[in-house]
């Protein structure tokens, strides 16, 4: 099992900045402003030869019962009882504060091996207060810079009297790196919850993992990071990613909203299956379209999930309205799986995640080229390519380059004639015939070579 550390400390003092370094990847958000990191994130660290499971928290800062900041509090002491030893930020260049003093003894009586870091420790202001550390009775304060990447040699030796070697691991595959549909189905779906603001989409996965994992508040913005959880459903292991809202670009000013917004994008790009999270009283809103669009051009299989159906009026054939208004509003992921569920009460859940599956399968999915080749021919006959300036255009055959998505080659006399209305006729027949509901289709057209062109015309 991963050696787990716990990095702890008061807002604004660079965990999530540490946290980063240690991973490897701009994860989590940094900003000036205190408070940014809310709920817990995990991430596997490496540190030269140590490998290791990170936590990064929220900073422990004190409020009244019941508020975000208390929750958020909650969040910090839940994930120093799941780690092994915990890492002690304080910010060298302000010193010791009476905040550092007070939680230094939260953190001893965790009962735990802890390190003490004394951050942003580059040049004589951070030397002294790195000194000033030592009140603390936490032991020898290793002095770093976690933005500019210095001291690491220091805090590798402190860390290595307590993380044990790791056993090697095999890589995983590359995100879009094409697997068969047997691959497909042995490794843990990636799957991203995106939406507007205040759509429920943390309340739905705490209710799949049965605790209260992630922060939920009726304040729209409660989540600001993309956070990964890990949840097995029925057998099937899934990695979730939670996201922060996402409002018309024209509404955003601040910029940790921005930088919000840039990393739900980013889930989105590595999620397989993205889950589109409406609220069932103000559903196919302009925003709701913008972000379906924006997931059918980073080609991943989408869910609509219309969520706090719990509160809407229950009428005949309300389902079946659904459908139709996706269809309607939605015409470039056609057929995608919607369902109607409450994050909040467990409505809906088996059937949202079972959709997930079926998408994620289509998504997959390789065609036979004997079969496409029938199809292909059919739907020629069926409604012939147009004529343009008087010249047929001739379509010689389709062949399946990729899954994940599918994604089709078309060889073809003049590839620029083609209309836009025709290739949509294609691929709804091809989405059609082949039941690929809802997954982008990618079809590239590609001039066949003129094995004539090579020769020169004789002189008359």
């Amino acid at each position: 099992m991963s050696f787990t550390i716990a990095i702890i400390g008061r807002p604004n003092v660079g965990k999530s900045t540490l946290f980063n370094r240690l991973v490897g990847q701009k994860l989590a958000l940094v900003d000036d402003e205190p408070g940014v990191t809310r709920d817990r994130r995990e991430g596997q660290a490496k540190l030269y030869d140590l490998d290791f499971t990170i936590i990064d928290t929220a900073g422990l800062d004190e409020g009244a019962k019941g508020s975000l900041t208390a929750r958020m509090q909650e969040q910090t002491e839940t994930a120093i009882e799941l780690a092994d030893a915990l890492m002690f930020v304080i910010d060298a260049r302000v010193g010791l504060t009476p905040t550092d003093r007070a939680f230094a003894d939260f953190a001893r009586k965790a009962n735990k091996p802890v390190v003490l870091i004394a951050n942003k420790a580059e040049g004589k202001h951070g030397e002294i207060g790195a000194m000033e550390s030592y009140a603390l009775g936490l032991g020898d304060p290793v002095q770093i810079s976690a933005e500019h990447g210095e001291g690491m040699g220091d805090l590798h030796e402190a860390l290595s009297a307590l993380v044990p070697e790791a056993p090697e691991e095999d890589d995983e595959v590359e995100d879009d790196e094409d697997i068969s549909e047997e691959e497909a189905a042995q490794r843990p779906i990636r799957v991203a919850i995106v939406g507007r603001p205040n759509a429920g989409k943390s309340t739905l996965i705490n209710h799949l993992l049965g605790e209260e994992r992630l922060l939920t508040s009726p304040e729209a913005g409660t989540t600001r990071d993309s956070i990964a959880v890990e949840i097995t459903w029925q057998g099937r292991q899934f990695r979730v990613f939670d996201t922060a809202g996402l409002r018309r670009r024209s509404r955003i000013e601040e910029k940790l909203e921005k930088l919000s917004v840039a990393d739900a994008l980013r889930a989105v790009r590595f999620a397989e299956v993205v889950v589109m999270m409406m609220d069932a009283q103000n559903k196919f809103e302009e925003q709701d379209l913008r972000i379906a669009d924006l997931i059918e051009r980073e080609g991943r299989a989408i869910v609509l999930a219309v969520n706090k159906w719990d509160l809407v009026e229950r009428k005949p054939n309300q389902i079946s309205q659904l459908r139709t208004d996706a269809d309607h509003w939605l015409p470039q992921v056609k057929g995608a799986p919607i369902v109607a569920v409450s994050g909040l009460m467990g409505e809906g859940i088996d059937r949202l995640m079972t959709a997930i599956q079926e998408a994620y399968a289509v998504w997959n999915r390789r065609l036979p080229t004997s079969a496409l080749n029938r199809w292909f021919e059919q739907a020629i006959q069926a409604n012939p390519p147009p004529a343009v300036s008087g010249r047929r255009l001739k379509l010689n055959y389709i062949t399946q380059v990729k899954a994940r998505p599918p994604s089709f080659v078309l060889f073809c006399s003049r590839a620029d004639a083609i209309p836009r209305s025709y290739l949509r006729y294609l691929i709804n027949s091809l989405r059609e015939t082949f039941d690929l509901p809802g997954t982008p289709i990618r079809v590239t057209l590609r001039e066949k070579a003129n094995p004539f062109a090579h020769k020169r015309k004789r002189p008359s």
